[in-house]
């Protein structure tokens, strides 16, 4: 009879245990059962909302009895609406229309360069020529026989005025007249691509190939010539900023290679979009009266693109995200004389970003006060130190 009293014991606590186990979390979980799923959480809820309300209660009571307050530090902005001015930042290269090297119109011996490297040349002034191989003779000896034929046919003509003569001598006199003419103007011509001129006004910037060089036309580059007075910036701007990137629009740009820092205007913007990398063109005109900037330099552009004359700016750094991928910041309420406030959380949306700071949309009112250095660190409702 005195064992019986264990046994029965033992058996309770094993039939316990057997039971812990068929409720245990994991049992239901590989269940499947609907019902005991949602019972299991109803039993989890109520065990969270029990647990939340003892922590408050420890935390009013640590409160009434703590006489130094271990408030978290925070520092505070006070916002206020202000001029957003937000810039597309591109990179450019820069041009000029007139970078030109110079090939021969015909081959031959290259007989005289009359410039340097470096030197100013104005348009139409000769380069160099090329040795003509007996053109010049041959137009001497044609413009001989023009005179002849000249000669022959004012002659003609007058005895033709004077009822002397055929009309068959005369016109054959004209003929062969204007025959000679028009061989001399195309000795003339092709004497004429002997010479090199300068198709514009600039700087002689490489003289390529030597005096004394055999070259073929078309393809023995000859002299490269450079004019620095009408440079320009060429850039690809994304398609989704067509409406707000255009024509007469202000742009500053910078040339870090050279330290420079200049305010243009979009003097072109292309019409056509590139279909590859979707982007269209568009050219900004650069002073260079020192001439010191030049062609393929890397150039930043900042292009005003928005404009907002009272917008709402806040740091990047006091922004977070919740699980449904909201932004919120924390405000500061109820603040007392000892700079002690509450945090308060407020959901916001936000526009353009300009380096450190980023527009907000809605969620936030002028004069409002946010929480600076230590946002991240403080919840909604908490109480808050305000550093000053």
């Amino acid at each position: 009879m005195k064992y019986i009293y264990p046994l029965l014991a033992v058996t309770m606590l094993l039939l316990s245990c057997g039971e812990g186990k068929k409720n245990s979390l994991e049992n239901i979980l590989a269940s499947d059962n609907l019902l005991q799923l949602r019972e299991k959480r109803g039993e989890v809820d109520a065990k969270k909302l029990e647990l939340e309300a003892q922590l408050k209660l420890i935390d009013d009571r640590i409160l009434e009895l703590d006489t130094i307050k271990r408030l978290p530090l925070v520092t505070t902005v006070k916002i206020e609406a202000q001029n957003f001015v937000h810039y597309l930042e591109l990179q450019g290269n820069v041009q000029t229309k007139q970078n030109l090297v110079i090939y021969p119109e015909m081959g031959g011996i290259l007989e005289h360069v009359y410039v340097k490297e470096g030197q100013r040349v104005t348009k139409g002034q000769l380069l160099a020529k090329l040795d003509d191989g007996g053109l010049s003779q041959q137009l001497a000896q044609l413009q001989i026989q023009t005179d002849l034929a000249k000669t022959t046919f004012d002659r003609q003509e007058r005895l033709w005025n004077q009822k002397i003569g055929s009309e068959i001598q005369y016109l054959q006199a004209k003929s062969s007249f204007e025959a000679q003419q028009k061989l001399v103007n195309q000795v003339k011509s092709q004497l004429s691509k002997t010479n090199v001129t300068a198709p514009f006004t600039g700087i002689v910037d490489d003289v390529i190939t030597n005096q004394g060089s055999v070259v073929a036309p078309g393809q023995t580059p000859i002299i490269r010539i450079i004019n620095l007075d009408n440079m320009y910036i060429e850039t690809e701007v994304p398609e989704s900023y067509i409406s707000n990137v255009s024509v007469n629009k202000a742009v500053i740009v910078e040339i870090p290679i050279l330290g420079k820092t200049i305010e243009g205007i979009i003097r072109q913007a292309s019409n056509f979009i590139n279909p590859d990398n979707r982007t269209f063109k568009i050219e900004i005109a650069v002073p260079n009266k020192d001439g010191a900037i030049k062609p393929n330099l890397t150039a930043r552009l900042k292009i005003n693109d928005y404009t907002n004359p009272n917008a709402m700016l806040i740091p990047q750094s006091v922004i977070s995200e919740n699980a449904e991928g909201d932004q919120y910041i924390y405000l500061v309420n109820n603040k007392n004389t000892e700079d002690e406030a509450t945090a308060q959380r407020t959901i916001i949306s936000t526009g353009k970003t300009q380096g450190d700071v980023i527009e907000v949309l809605t969620g936030l009112s002028d004069n409002a006060e946010i929480i600076n250095e230590g946002a991240r660190s403080v919840q909604d409702g908490q109480l808050v130190k305000i550093l000053r």
